[in-house]
């Protein structure tokens, strides 16, 4: 075999392989940006605080962090919905670290809008699992985010969600789909929370998917750029 050849193998053999795909989706006429990401293959993980306590924020900021590591950040999205002083409102495991636990609140809003989830990653594992089974499944994930309400469960829509409903807005989420390979959606208009979860579930195949944010919600990639107006508490990112 020619040396230079040799080499070139070599290279191929050391260089992380990646399945990330980003693109948009049309769903009843409302257009969907998608990212999906195959755990074992990309590298996915939940950031919230520097070395030195203080939050990120900004995903200015995380990739720059990341850069001076000799990162480049593939992709990034808003965690779960969060409290003042960008604090996460719900569980937040972070490198193995429960550094916020699970909140079980009843009431405030979306998140507490029965019932929520989990989103985490153990190992080349993910999964959306519902707030309560998940704390009985006493399990020690890698990076997991909490919040709410749940799109989709087993298959099955939140009981609250109405069609027609008048209540629009931007939305994000997160779903674990056929194979274990998580999708991250954010809609390009206001939709209401019937058709984002029937999204997830009938057009991107997800039985099981947990809404984020609303109208703060932002992707990055570098081909979209980064367009974040606010702070947020907790950030999910590829890198490579």
């Amino acid at each position: 075999m020619r040396p230079v050849l040799l080499s070139l193998l070599l290279l191929s053999a050391c260089s992380p392989a990646h399945a990330l795909k980003s693109g948009e989706v049309n769903a009843g006429g409302q257009m969907y940006a998608v990212v999906t990401i195959q755990p074992g293959l990309d590298v996915l993980r939940l950031y919230w605080q520097r070395p030195d306590g203080q939050p990120y924020g900004l995903i200015g900021a995380l990739k720059s962090d990341l850069a001076k590591q000799g990162k480049t950040l593939l992709f990034a999205t808003n965690s779960g919905i969060y409290a003042p002083g960008l604090r996460p409102l719900g569980l937040h495991v972070q490198a193995g670290r429960e550094l916020v636990g699970l909140n079980h609140a009843r009431s405030g809003g979306n998140f507490a809008l029965l019932p929520n989830g989990v989103f985490w990653i153990k190992g080349n594992r993910a999964g959306v699992t519902e707030s309560r089974a998940y704390e009985r499944l006493n399990m020690s994930p890698d990076f997991a985010s909490q919040s709410g309400p749940l799109l989709v469960q087993g298959g099955q829509l939140h009981p609250s969600f109405n069609a027609g409903s008048k209540s629009v807005k931007l939305r994000s989420g997160v779903g674990v789909c056929a194979g274990g390979v998580v999708k991250f959606a954010m809609s390009e208009g206001a939709v209401n929370f019937y058709d984002f979860a029937r999204f997830f579930r009938d057009t991107l195949g997800c039985p099981d998917a947990l809404y984020l944010d609303g109208s703060i919600s932002t992707f990055y990639t570098p081909d979209r750029g980064d367009s974040q107006l606010l702070a947020y508490a907790g950030i999910w990112g590829v890198t490579k």
